[in-house]
């Protein structure tokens, strides 16, 4: 009689691989990784002496113009976003390349507020004379905090289903803030004008 060496193995069935629960790090580094941009980007603010300017772009009369266009440009671009979200997550009707759309909103979106941020922190620094200017400084280090954990997030693998829309929503809401209290109060002071 010949004996097969896998018959003892064919009666039992084989143990399923064990599944790693994730582990808190996943959502500790993205956290650590926010706060450490957030809080260097202050202290670079409050430390560097501001230039006065940094950059400005023909056929605009003043760079406070370029900033609040930029703005609003990168603000439109996250409001496409927001809305290809929706879409994406099945909450609106929209085309199979809403993920597209959303992902290239996004870098547009970062890409056009990226020379704001550079402009603020060397031209005018991290400053707090009056009530408007202290929290477009806060959440100008915030909003560039908050955005590199929603990309360390996105690398993730398994994560809870409500918090890349959290983490996207708080973003969102802090970049309208900042708009808020820069383009739309340029806009209002000074006009709409290039």
């Amino acid at each position: 009689m010949t004996v097969d060496p896998n018959a003892a193995t064919q009666n039992f069935p084989s143990p399923e691989p064990a599944r790693r629960t994730p582990g808190p790090a996943r959502y500790l580094i993205p956290a650590l990784v926010a706060a450490a941009v957030a809080v260097g980007l202050g202290v670079y603010g409050r430390t560097h002496d501001p230039a006065g300017t940094a950059f400005n772009i023909a056929g605009f009369s003043s760079t406070g113009a370029v900033k609040s266009w930029l703005a609003t440009t990168a603000f439109f671009f996250a409001i496409v976003q927001l809305v290809s979200a929706f879409m994406v997550y099945g909450k609106l009707p929209g085309p199979r390349w809403a993920s597209k759309l959303h992902r290239w909103s996004g870098r547009i979106a970062f890409l056009v507020a990226v020379p704001v941020a550079v402009h603020c922190l060397y031209a005018l620094g991290y400053q707090t004379y009056e009530t408007r200017v202290m929290y477009h400084s806060v959440l100008g280090c915030f909003f560039f905090g908050a955005f590199s954990a929603k990309m360390l997030l996105l690398r993730s693998q398994r994560l809870p289903g409500w918090l890349l829309p959290l983490v996207g929503g708080l973003v969102f809401t802090v970049l309208t803030l900042i708009w808020l209290t820069s383009a739309l109060w340029f806009f209002h002071t000074f006009g709409v004008t290039t």
